[in-house]
């Protein structure tokens, strides 16, 4: 029975440690480190919301968001899901779809995948604010992003202040 039991429990974390991976790391960044991200997009807030994003909420109130600063890779959100695909070779590509509207996202060297959006909410409704230019800037390259996580039934979110247009 404990041995069972041992190989239950050794099966679930190979599928927990496989399943935060970089997927076709063979798809190598040239430009920016981990230890030396290339740029930095977002200005760390002191608060988690502006105050548009909570005057926007229900009763004037967010879902639970926390400052964070991570370094990671930026992506063509839908290309890096659909077809793994990421780094120099991919720059050109997510260019493009992200200029056309293609969500945008933050890879870490875990494997932990982010969208990341504006985080003023009305500038953002309104057309204000735009991540389109800053990440297709620096698409397939490494670096650090400033912003407030928040999640909601697995999906990741970084929502980046200080974002113009």
């Amino acid at each position: 029975m404990k041995l069972k039991i041992l190989a239950v429990a050794v099966t679930v974390l190979a599928a927990v440690a496989l399943s935060a991976q970089i997927l076709h790391p063979e798809m190598t960044v040239t430009s920016g480190t981990y230890a030396k991200p290339m740029a930095t997009i977002g200005t760390k807030p002191t608060a988690p919301w502006s105050a548009t994003s909570i005057a926007a909420g229900v009763d004037s109130k967010p879902q639970p968001g926390r400052p964070i600063t991570v370094v990671g890779e930026i992506v063509d959100f839908s290309c890096y899901l659909q077809l793994g695909k990421h780094g120099e070779k991919h720059r050109s590509c997510g260019q493009k779809c992200v200029s056309n509207g293609q969500p945008i996202g933050l890879l870490t060297q875990t494997g932990a995948l982010y969208m990341l959006m504006p985080e003023e909410h009305d500038p953002r409704r309104d057309g204000g604010v735009d991540a389109k230019a800053s990440a297709s800037d620096h698409m397939g390259h490494i670096v650090e992003v400033n912003g407030t996580e928040a999640s909601v039934g697995g999906y990741r979110g970084i929502f980046v202040q200080g974002l113009t247009k």
